[in-house]
């Protein structure tokens, strides 16, 4: 089932009470005030019914289609008790729009042993100021996947959803994969509460700049017996001056039954693995795109025609700001 949210908010009497503005306080900070005081929310409610399993992915979008406008939504999602859903989300503006603003709060509940995979494409003008706020809850033996992609970044993104495993057995994947071009500027990161035994969650951030900023992090939480890894990886292409990546993953632990680590990596392109490509009969610029999708794609499994497409975006992007 999928309806306007306000339409869901006069449909049904228990939404507000159960899921809306459950996960995400209004006063948490400007951007939830501001999704909060709409007279009346845009967005939408969707919802998987008990033991049901979307055999198609479900795909929505946003779209920006005129300037110096201000986009402000909360959508809420819940997958019940052994239901399963792949979500598509595309945000993007009209490639003539450079400049506006992007606020939206998102409530996710998993129930027990359901799934959801959540992958967001954004593509964005060169002006747009981007704000998500996210949270999302995963009950016992229930399955959350979230992937980020950027593929045409704004000039000042930021975002840091956040996760929280509570039932027996819940478990996270986290993966993000970011282009920062000249003049924008993206703080990605994720927190991930893992309050259930036995919970289980991985970070991964893959980040290429080509003279943009970019801020990796993301820190994950033990309360419980449990166990996660966060992977932050970066590539920085071309010879700008005013690009950088700076990765700071964290852990955290509040149980002795917690076993966390993390790692963090930058590094360029090594000439020799383009001159080898090349002596195979790669063009310079063919090469270096190969090269850059293989660190976007390391240790990525199971990815689906769309994001595969966009990282293949990506990497022959940046591979423009290389060669």
């Amino acid at each position: 089932e999928i309806l306007p949210i306000a339409e869901a908010l006069r449909k049904y009497d228990w939404l507000e009470e159960k899921y809306y503005w459950q996960l995400i306080h209004p006063d948490e900070d400007q951007i939830t005030n501001l999704v909060e005081s709409q007279e009346e929310p845009q967005g939408f409610f969707l919802k998987v019914f008990a033991n049901h399993k979307v055999e198609y992915p479900y795909q929505t979008a946003l779209y920006m289609a005129s300037a110096n406008i201000a986009q402000v939504i909360h959508n809420i999602v819940v997958v019940e008790e052994g239901a399963s859903l792949e979500l598509i989300t595309g945000c993007l503006t009209h490639q003539q729009v450079d400049r506006g603003l992007h606020f939206a709060v998102t409530e996710s509940y998993v129930g027990e042993n359901a799934k959801l995979t959540n992958t967001m494409v954004h593509s964005w003008g060169a002006d747009v100021t981007v704000r998500p706020r996210a949270a999302t809850s995963v009950d016992a033996g229930g399955i959350f996947n979230s992937n980020y992609v950027s593929m045409r970044t704004g000039a000042d993104i930021v975002s840091n959803p956040s996760i929280y495993l509570n039932g027996e057995g819940a478990s996270a994947n986290f993966m993000s994969v970011i282009l920062a071009e000249k003049g924008s500027h993206v703080n990605t990161g994720t927190t991930v509460y893992l309050n259930g035994t036995d919970t289980s969650a991985e970070l991964k951030h893959r980040g290429v700049s080509t003279g943009g900023q970019i801020y990796q992090g993301g820190l994950v939480i033990g309360n419980n017996s449990c166990r996660a890894h966060i992977d932050c990886s970066g590539m920085l292409i071309g010879e700008a001056t005013d690009g950088f990546i700076q990765s700071v993953p964290g852990i955290r632990a509040n149980s002795n039954e917690a076993q966390l680590s993390h790692e963090a990596s930058i590094g360029r392109i090594a000439p020799e693995q383009v001159e080898y490509l090349m002596s195979r009969g790669f063009e310079e610029g063919d090469a270096i795109s190969l090269i850059i999708r293989g660190f976007l794609d390391a240790g990525i499994t199971g990815l689906g025609s769309e994001l595969d497409a966009a990282i293949r975006h990506i990497a022959d992007v940046a591979a423009q700001g290389e060669g």
